[in-house]
């Protein structure tokens, strides 16, 4: 069986595949000869919400299947980072997009997600390998959550069907669980920076050519 054919694989890309389709929902818009119901606007932010939950819950199904299947493979273990990395920018790219998020906070939570990335890849080069440290798991649940709150904060069926009062605590609600996300976002990567030390300062095994 080939890395790509195995269950958790073909999960992360199916995860993947329905990033633009979670795109699609959220920014997608409606011809102008055939204007979108009022359903469809009202229930729209809660579609893509819904989406995207489901397509960051397939992260532990993946990894789930492929540690108890034995499947863990070299591309697996590239994609499905991969994966995560692509819905979470994308989803915060949208949320700029529609001036929802301010793009400071999407330009620090993605600038973090680069940096880790380019010192994951030195550490392979090297031949280490650096834990995901528990800042970086609950980092990633947080963003998660402050995302979602983002993407529904804003629709009137919260205000029409709770009332009022509970928009409002959503609206506070969410812009609490982001200043979270982003303070863990900065500790993960003072915490990876950390136990990437030896790494960051090396010595490196790789040779420049002289001259």
């Amino acid at each position: 069986m080939t890395d790509i054919n195995n269950a958790a694989n073909r999960v992360t890309l199916a995860r993947i595949l329905l990033i633009p389709v979670f795109l699609v929902v959220l920014l997608g818009e409606w011809p102008q000869f055939m204007p979108p119901s009022d359903f469809w606007s009202a229930a729209k932010p809660w579609i893509a919400a819904a989406i995207f939950a489901l397509v960051a819950a397939t992260d532990a199904v993946d990894g789930y299947l492929a540690r108890s299947r034995n499947e863990v493979t070299t591309f697996g273990k590239f994609i499905d980072p991969l994966a995560d990395k692509l819905l979470v920018t994308a989803a915060l790219v949208a949320l700029v997009d529609l001036d929802t998020l301010p793009s400071w906070i999407a330009l620090v939570i993605i600038s973090r997600e680069l940096i880790v990335s380019g010192l994951r890849m030195v550490a392979v080069a090297e031949g280490k390998v650096i834990a995901a440290s528990s800042y970086g798991k609950i980092k990633t649940i947080v963003q998660i959550m402050a995302i979602v709150a983002f993407i529904v904060k804003d629709s009137p069926v919260t205000s029409q069907v709770a009332g009022t009062g509970a928009a409002t605590a959503l609206v506070w609600g969410s812009w609490l669980v982001m200043t979270a996300a982003v303070i863990l976002t900065i500790l993960s990567m003072i915490d990876y920076f950390y136990h990437a030390r030896d790494i960051i300062t090396g010595p490196w095994s790789g040779k420049r050519d002289a001259g």
